[in-house]
């Protein structure tokens, strides 16, 4: 015992490991670990006592108690006479234990004999809560152990709080049974006899006592509790001022597991009803300080109760009243929510489920509503203590800002529900919040912000409709709202949150157009897009483009004097030294929605064509000469990815394309011509960039972009101009670049069709070439190795090929394939598509396949004569066979999934097609190497034929699924790929 005793200290906490090295520490570790498992049970049972009994030091106590535990918990300890020795020892350690003792050693000891009572009680050892009850009068050492064991017994097996298996729950049944028929009417009469005798001698015994008795009130008598004697001691206890505050903590505690106890709605009536007799007082504001968690759960089953007994009944009437009582306690609580003993979320699911029973509030509940209102209102403001760190969103004002989400999320939803059945009382509840903030020259970053997120939920919970006519206040707080400067608008959450909630009620304006102006000032002056902060700036940028959006031919009046308030942001791009070290660049995402938001405006058809040609001659001219311009100094130069230069080649050509967004073909190609000739010019000089330096990819990227609004807008003007681009952009391509590369020539080939044929002959080979170099290796692999980003990377440009390769099939265009420089890659691409067609885990990209399948098949066969030499033998025996029956006969194609019915449908239409084009030729080769080698009854392929060779597609596709169906037993359900 004593080198075990020494190995202890030296592996916990005790001064001597704290002078041991590591080695030795790890030697003394050993040693203990050999110890607990490779002595005999009885012998590690002999020496736990022994050291309990012997040894000076906590540790060692601890170290026996623990090993004891897992000893016994493990079934290592199983003769009779090591369990009776073991327990009667523990019996008298736990009997004899004084307060003084660590509490660290009493919780580990009671642990134990909470198991042994688990395994023992009562067929075993009937005795065990006898022994242990502590006898009159209360000692506080052997009242702690008592309750400590009720705790651990609780924790560990009681609770119905923690997932049990049914092991645990049928001797947690045992237990309760056997204690409720033998001694829990001694037990409880301790409880109230420790709570009086020690309130004042020990105040934390006695809250430990009560702690214990809270637990077990869910599962005894209630009466033991709540009668004339124990609960006018609870509230004396609770309310009193000279109470420790555990222990009163420890009563209010007792009490809520009284009020809360699970019984008949009646019976619940009468018991709510007895508190509120013991406590005249339980409703005021004093109790609800005092006693919030006993008030709310009072609250709640007077709730309950009303709502299963309904209003017309006696006892749902009484209730009613009961919780009319309470609730000004109720509101004391939830309005002092900082204080750690009220629990927030609880009072809150209480005021929820209040407002939720409502349906057309009385006065009084109206009034309740408004408590409830401020209730939310305070608990949505921030702390003031982080004020500094939300404005410039640091670190620290990221993780508040994120909780803050996440706390007001049950707040808002309880807001909208007073929306929905109070919506004018919550109109006036915001109207009050704006006054006070807009009127106080001193109002705070969190009264104002809170103000305003609130009135933007108000917005999300009446309707669209009443937003546009103003409906009841409505018309008077937009307004309000519009020409409202708070003393803190500078700070970024309000600054924020003003931006958002304007923007929420942009359909008021569509009917009330003389506010417009004030919704512009909103928008273009120090409250928005001119605000301080940069965070700020970018959104509202981002808030006024979805405006002119929504309001669109409402603004063009006020064209001049946007411009004219967006010069200094739209000029920023010409006129900063992009050369400079010592210039800060803005963001790809600054300005941006700016210039999109302008372009929508002039592309409106109210604007004039000559205000329309002046305006975007404003536009786009300084950002041409600055393009020419850098570009010039980038040759002499040179131009790297990061540089300030090639940065501000991004950007420009960022808000060239922005400009664009607002027209389209008809406007600049139809209508308005001159408009089309500017863009034009426009992009000859962004291509001369893409000439110059195609290797510089992120603005390679930028070029892409507006290419495809190029195209989008100009149409057949851009033709010429396809050949150079998409030579410069072949140059050094990556797998993501050719993603990007190959969705630009997808537009091109959906917009210009058999146009763009003489362009596409020329790149296909290059295409082609490059392709089969990057999709070398199985970009689909299984494995870790599949999840990386370069993996991912590959997979998505095979989906963006097999995309191309259908553009190409489905735009007439599949003759490209066959001309001379094409045609050497033509196997390639057929193996590739078979391959993809039969195997590929993405069910709508093997469909894409085989619609490609089809039309080349329409293409290329014609009146028996055929394109390309071996292609239809290539169909009917590769593609038929394979995609067409072994793949479908493959238990990984699920006939119950819906992409997989949509797969199974073109492969349907793939045979209608090959046997109009192929003739019986088709057939019977189908039948040859097909059906006969997958055992199809001959019966069955003959009715194959027949459907074939009819006109009901729908008949044929119904038969052919159930043929399937019935191949599959007969041993065709892994077929190999061939």
């Amino acid at each position: 015992m004593d080198d075990l005793e020494q190995a202890i200290l030296l592996a916990s906490d005790s001064p001597a490991a704290a002078a041991a090295s590591p080695s030795v520490r790890a030697e003394a570790l050993a040693f203990c670990a050999r110890a607990r498992d490779e002595s005999p049970p009885s012998s590690l049972l002999r020496l736990c006592l022994s050291g309990i009994a012997s040894s000076p030091h906590a540790q060692v106590h601890f170290w026996c108690l623990q090993s004891l535990h897992d000893a016994l918990l493990l079934r290592r300890l199983m003769l009779p006479d090591d369990i009776a020795l073991l327990r009667s020892s523990l019996l008298s350690l736990a009997v004899s234990s004084h307060a003084a003792s660590p509490p660290f050693l009493r919780n580990k000891l009671a642990q134990l004999v909470a198991l042994l009572v688990r395994l023992e009680y009562p067929h075993a050892y009937p005795s065990y809560f006898l022994d242990l009850l502590p006898p009159a009068p209360p000692q506080p050492g052997p009242t702690d152990m008592f309750a400590r064991v009720l705790i651990s017994l609780d924790d560990d097996l009681l609770s119905q709080d923690y997932p049990r298996n049914a092991g645990e729950a049928n001797d947690a049944m045992r237990v309760k049974d056997s204690m409720r028929a033998q001694c829990v009417p001694q037990i409880a009469r301790h409880w109230h006899a420790a709570a009086s005798t020690l309130r004042t001698a020990d105040p934390v015994a006695a809250a430990v006592a009560l702690d214990a008795a809270r637990r077990c009130i869910s599962w005894i008598d209630v009466g033991l509790v709540a009668n004339d004697v124990f609960v006018p001691l609870l509230f004396d206890i609770a309310m009193s001022p000279e109470s420790a505050a555990p222990l009163a903590a420890a009563a209010v505690g007792c009490l809520s597991a009284v009020a809360a106890k699970r019984m008949d709605a009646r019976a619940k009536v009468g018991l709510l009803r007895s508190l509120l007799a013991a406590q005249q007082g339980l409703g005021s504001p004093d109790s609800g300080l005092k006693m919030a968690p006993l008030v709310t759960a009072y609250a709640v089953e007077a709730l309950e109760c009303y709502r299963r007994l309904g209003p017309s009944d006696a006892d749902g009437a009484a209730a009613s009243e009961m919780l009319e009582e309470v609730l000004p306690a109720v509101f004391a609580a939830a309005e002092s929510s900082d204080d750690e003993d009220v629990d927030s979320g609880a009072v809150l699911e209480f005021l929820s489920g209040y407002v939720s029973m409502m349906k057309a509030p009385s006065e009084k509940q109206l009034g309740h509503l408004g408590r409830i209102l401020e209730v939310v209102r305070v608990q949505m403001l921030y702390d003031p203590v982080y004020r500094g760190h939300l404005d410039v969103l640091d670190k620290i004002g990221k993780e508040e800002e994120d909780l803050m989400a996440e706390q007001r999320k049950d707040l808002i939803a309880l807001f909208r529900n007073i929306c929905r059945v109070a919506p004018a009382a919550s109109q006036l509840f915001i109207r009050g919040m704006l006054v006070t903030a807009l009127s106080s020259a001193e109002a705070s970053v969190e009264d104002v912000e809170v103000a305003l997120t609130l009135f933007y939920r108000l917005g999300e919970a009446v309707g669209e409709e009443e937003i546009r006519t103003g409906t009841g206040l409505l018309g008077e707080l937009v307004p309000m709202l519009l020409a409202a400067r708070f003393s803190c608008h500078t700070h970024r959450l309000v600054a924020l949150a003003y931006l958002e909630t304007v923007t929420r009620y942009m359909k008021f304006m569509q009917e009330h157009v003389q506010y417009l102006p004030h919704l512009l000032g909103v928008f273009l002056d120090n409250r928005g897009i001119h605000h301080q902060n940069a965070l700020v700036s970018r959104r509202a940028g981002y808030l006024f483009m979805r405006a002119v959006k929504s309001l669109k031919a409402k603004l063009v009046p006020y064209l001049d004097t946007i411009l004219q308030s967006l010069q200094d942001v739209l000029s920023q791009f010409t006129s900063m030294d992009w050369a400079s070290k010592d210039t800060k660049f803005p963001s790809s995402e600054d300005g941006s929605q700016i210039f999109e938001a302008v372009g929508l405006l002039i592309s409106i058809e109210e604007v004039s064509p000559e205000k329309q040609a002046q305006c975007l001659t404003a536009l786009l001219n300084p950002l041409c000469h600055q393009i020419e311009s850098l570009v010039m100094d980038a040759k002499a130069q040179g131009l790297e990815e990061s540089s300030p230069r090639a940065i501000s080649l991004q950007q420009i050509i960022v808000a060239l394309n922005m400009v664009s967004k607002g027209f389209n073909e008809r406007l600049v190609m139809g209508n308005r011509p001159a408009i089309g000739v500017m863009f034009k010019k426009t992009l000859d000089v962004v291509m001369q960039v893409l000439i110059s330096f195609p290797n510089v990819k992120p603005l390679r990227s930028k070029i892409i972009s507006f290419l495809h609004r190029m195209i989008e807008i100009l149409g057949l003007p851009v033709l010429p101009y396809v050949p150079i681009a998409l030579r410069q952009l072949l140059l050094d391509n990556e797998a993501k670049d050719m993603v990007e590369f190959l969705v630009l020539v997808n537009q091109i080939i959906c917009k210009f069709k058999s146009s763009a044929s003489a362009v596409l002959e020329e790149i296909f080979p290059t295409i082609a070439s490059r392709l089969s170099v990057i999709l070398s290796q199985d970009a689909f692999s299984a494995g870790p190795a599949s999840n990386t980003e370069e993996m991912r990377e590959l997979q998505e440009l095979q989906r963006t090929l097999y995309t191309f390769l259908h553009a190409v099939a489905t735009h007439d265009l599949s003759t490209i394939l066959l001309t001379p420089s094409c045609i050497q890659y033509l196997d390639t691409i057929m193996q590739l598509l078979l391959f993809t067609s039969c195997k590929h885990k993405d069910i709508l990209l093997r469909k894409g396949c085989v619609q490609i399948f089809v039309n080349l098949v329409k293409d290329w066969c014609i009146n028996s004569e055929e394109k390309v030499n071996g292609f239809r033998d290539f169909m009917i025996e590769k593609f038929a066979t394979n995609c067409c029956l072994f793949s479908v006969l493959d238990k990984s194609f699920d006939l119950r999934d819906a992409n997989s019915l949509v797969l199974f449908g073109e492969i349907v239409v793939a045979q209608k097609i090959m046997y109009e084009r192929f003739g019986e030729v088709f057939i019977q080769k189908f039948v040859e190497t097909g059906l006969t080698k997958v055992c199809c009854p001959p019966d069955l392929a003959k009715q194959y034929c027949q459907k074939l060779q009819g006109n009901d597609i729908k008949a044929f596709r119904s038969f052919y699924q159930s043929l399937i169906e019935k191949l599959r037993p007969l041993g065709n359900g892994s077929l190999v790929f061939r």
